[in-house]
């Protein structure tokens, strides 16, 4: 990977490190895209290619589809991330595919989540090293949901963001790098899904969230329990929907995905959710920016 000259202090660095295609455009899309469009620097990097995937989209299910899923899934994350104004690279790991059965298969010999973790972190520590993120955002220690490859990119990147910064710790992968901020990107809560349930029934549109609410486990937490930081990025959420329609051959365009209109997101939840749970500069909770404590240590 060629990188430019060392940017203008005043310009920060953000690294958004996800297990496929796809998630990059449907976990924190939009304050990437803020970001970008503020002048700082966003990378993805995406651990395997997605081989593994369905095709969710039933548009998408055809026979020259299936047979260069791989080919067409790079087109896709290429035309997200020109979309969101990002920058992109691949680790280069096999898609684990989300195992299915009871009891569960093993995942298959060779992919991510089953590569030795020393090997996987020192791909990622070298992507840091060259790009030299200030803020790194991941999965939780649940993966955001249990796919195999999700919890392998938390353990990854985790162990990287200690790594990056250690000068005996792989060596060949260029000279040291310590990012200052790290963060869990968390998606939709029940708290958010009964915002956007109530607000579309009080504006007389059908909710795709009725089922799911009732389904849901009033024993389980919910994430925002767990939010220290709440970035405004209502202005980038079509930027987040056409990112994530990019991904063709996993998004329906008629999906709920899209079942809020963007207004009415804008007015009862502008904001994408973070956990603050590394930090060497000092910030005060809660936050509304990734890179709080940093403009002025940094710029």
């Amino acid at each position: 990977m060629v990188l430019a000259k060392e940017p203008p202090k005043s310009r920060l660095r953000l690294m958004a490190v996800h297990a496929h295609p796809d998630d990059e455009s449907s976990k924190g899309a939009a304050t990437m895209a803020r970001y970008a469009a503020e002048g700082h620097e966003v990378m993805v990097v995406t651990c395997t290619g997605g081989e593994a995937g369905s095709v969710l989209n039933p548009a998408m299910d055809r026979p020259e589809v299936l047979a260069n899923m791989t080919e067409i899934r790079r087109e896709e994350m290429a035309r997200a991330a020109k979309i969101l104004g990002v920058s992109h690279v691949w680790l280069g790991f096999i898609d684990s595919g989300l195992p299915e059965g009871d009891p569960l298969p093993p995942v298959p010999e060779g992919s991510f989540a089953v590569i030795p973790l020393e090997e996987s972190t020192g791909a990622l520590v070298k992507a840091i090293r060259e790009f030299r993120p200030h803020v790194i955002v991941t999965y939780d220690e649940n993966g955001g949901y249990p796919h195999p490859d999700h919890i392998r990119t938390h353990e990854i990147s985790v162990a990287a963001f200690d790594a990056a910064g250690e000068a005996g710790r792989y060596p060949e992968a260029g000279e040291p790098w310590q990012p200052m901020k790290l963060y869990y990107v968390h998606g939709f809560s029940r708290a958010r899904m009964m915002i956007f349930h109530d607000a579309l029934i009080a504006r007389g549109l059908e909710s795709p969230y009725e089922e799911w609410l009732k389904s849901w486990d009033p024993e389980k937490a919910d994430v925002m329990d767990r939010v220290t930081t709440r970035v405004e990025c209502g202005d980038y959420f079509e930027q987040r929907d056409e990112a994530l329609k990019a991904h063709a051959t996993q998004i329906d365009p008629n999906s709920r995905w899209f079942a809020v209109p963007r207004d009415l997101q804008r007015e009862v939840w502008p904001t994408e959710e973070y956990e603050l749970v590394r930090s060497l500069v000092d910030s005060t909770l809660p936050e509304d920016d990734l890179f709080a404590g940093l403009k002025e240590k940094v710029g």
